[in-house]
């Protein structure tokens, strides 16, 4: 199913959820829909299915406009962060009901629920009660509902946020996998980049409401079109800074200067912004030098995070092992200077 969302608006009394968006989205592939709290993943969401109408704008299904009709008459499916299920149904009810609804047979029933039952780690728990489930088990049979419904349109917001690690990393490898043959356009709604690169297909970037970019997952990752869709596309965030050029040199304050590429080079001197990822940020290493005064320093396991304040920038640092700093530490940290993004004073990219 094509979802087009034509100069698409949406407002509750003063306030403006959605700012007027256009997006098509890649039929019968993953798209995702990347940002934080509060940056309208959700609103879309419930716009796409139906829910919500917009103030203003289209919503299009299938080159048919779809605007105001009631997600009763969509071939729709969605599952939320917090799970939904039917408290009275066992576990194989509520996965049978909307195929029930559509009316199949008994055997065709009993097949599609013990498939997903299956795939999802749910058949020794099929004649059980929701209330008689962990969290986890509850959410499991959420999505197999959603699955077996073969819906045209499946919206995921959020749904493996409460499930355990081990079974989140597994369900991960799986989702892409469970929609390629069938048709279905899937949007999956995230607050975490890495779970994006994780499942690849397209990526809308959003921030307030407004989406900045969308496109290929990858390629977004890789050349975000603005420094604000490389901000939403970074956790911890990307360490920004202005930079001065002079011929091929970027200089930053009195703290660092180094080489920058040709195409760079080539352009007019004066100020220019410039990005690193926290992970190409590294307390040991070779490469461009800069000094820092230690904010905070924190150990996960074997990886360390540590912020610093560079020439009035509070920079991130993520690197693998343990490195120990204390508060208020001068701190000599490293980059490549071939990691870096830089951007103009408008904040579009430089491609080099």
């Amino acid at each position: 199913m094509a979802i087009e969302l034509r100069n698409v608006k949406f407002r509750v009394g003063a306030e403006t959820y959605i700012y007027e968006t256009s997006l098509t989205l890649e039929p019968g592939g993953f798209n995702i829909l990347l940002g934080t709290t509060l940056s309208g993943k959700t609103t879309l969401m419930r716009l796409m299915a139906g829910l919500e109408k917009p103030t203003a704008g289209e919503v299009w299904a299938s080159g048919r406009n779809v605007t105001g009709l009631p997600v009763q008459r969509r071939s729709v499916a969605m599952v939320y962060q917090s799970f939904i299920n039917y408290p009275s149904f066992t576990v194989y009810d509520n996965i049978a009901s909307p195929l029930k609804v559509a009316g199949l047979s008994r055997q065709e029933i009993d097949d599609k629920v013990h498939r997903f039952a299956d795939l999802l780690k749910l058949t020794p728990m099929l004649n059980r009660l929701p209330k008689e489930l962990s969290g986890g088990q509850q959410q499991r049979t959420a999505l197999a509902r959603a699955l077996v419904k073969g819906a045209e349109l499946v919206l995921l917001d959020e749904p493996l946020a409460n499930l355990d690690y081990k079974l989140r990393e597994e369900l991960r490898d799986e989702l892409p996998k469970l929609f390629t043959d069938t048709g279905a356009t899937v949007v999956y709604a995230t607050s975490e980049p890495l779970e994006a690169l994780m499942l690849g297909g397209h990526t809308a970037t959003l921030n307030e409401g407004r989406v900045v970019q969308f496109g290929r997952t990858a390629s977004i990752y890789r050349k975000p079109a603005t420094l604000e869709s490389a901000e939403v596309f970074s956790d911890p965030p990307i360490n920004t800074a202005v930079i001065t050029k002079r011929g091929d040199q970027a200089i930053l304050g009195k703290v660092a200067s180094w080489k920058v590429p040709e195409k760079l080079a080539a352009l007019p001197d004066g100020e220019y912004k410039f990005a690193l990822r926290p992970h190409h940020l590294l307390p040991q290493g070779k490469g461009v030098e800069v000094n820092g005064t230690v904010q905070i320093a924190e150990i996960s396991g074997s990886e360390s995070i540590i912020r610093l304040k560079v020439n009035g920038n509070v920079w991130v640092s993520q690197a693998q092992g343990i490195h120990s700093f204390e508060y208020g530490e001068k701190a000599r940290i490293y980059f490549n200077s071939s990691h870096c993004m830089y951007f103009g004073t408008d904040d579009q990219l430089i491609d080099l």
